[in-house]
């Protein structure tokens, strides 16, 4: 539809096809819709069970496998497991990436931040009690939540059927290339 003046509003667009109606000649574009041969394919008897996201994130925090609730996620410290040892269900399709980390110094970095505020403005203590009992308390608090937030990563790409789980590949990303050509 258009509305005067602006961006035309599309009712239906398709994902792969953001360009706008050809023109009609007139100034206006032919509508948008249906009739203008703009209608997302939809691709029947391939439907997938939605998967309980709250509770597969849930386990993953547990640090167990998100299918069965009972196979250990982790082989070693933040190591994901191949397989789950339980039930068989592939783990390495996942790519928690930088994202665990991230979480991990956001989720520490205001509790800690919070705490010494607090801390310093009730009790006034010196600086080296400050560096005796923080520093630690960071590291082993930094050392507790990541596999944990890295297991609730996992989870939540096992649930959403993210980077293979949902059984078909990635699609691999086209190699960079220079705005000055081959080099």
């Amino acid at each position: 539809m258009w509305f005067g003046g602006g961006w035309p509003i599309y009712l239906e667009r398709p994902r792969d096809n953001w360009a706008r109606p050809p023109d009609t000649g007139r100034g206006r574009p032919v509508a948008a819709g249906a009739s203008a041969g703009l209608v997302m394919p939809v691709e029947l008897g391939h439907a997938r069970p939605n998967r309980d996201w709250w509770g597969a994130v849930l386990n993953g925090f547990r640090l167990r496998c998100p299918a069965c609730r009972r196979g250990a996620l982790f082989g070693r410290y933040l190591k994901v497991n191949e397989a789950c040892p339980a039930c068989g269900e592939a783990l390495h399709h996942h790519r928690a990436d930088d994202a665990p980390p991230y979480f991990t110094i956001l989720i520490v970095g205001h509790l800690i931040v919070g705490a010494i505020l607090s801390v310093e403005r009730a009790f006034l203590p010196p600086l080296w009690l400050h560096a005796v009992v923080w520093l630690p308390l960071t590291v082993i608090l930094c050392l507790a939540l990541l596999p944990r937030i890295k297991g609730a990563i996992v989870g939540l790409q096992w649930a959403l059927y993210m980077h293979g789980f949902g059984g078909a590949a990635d699609s691999p990303e086209p190699p960079p290339t220079s705005a000055r050509g081959p080099v």
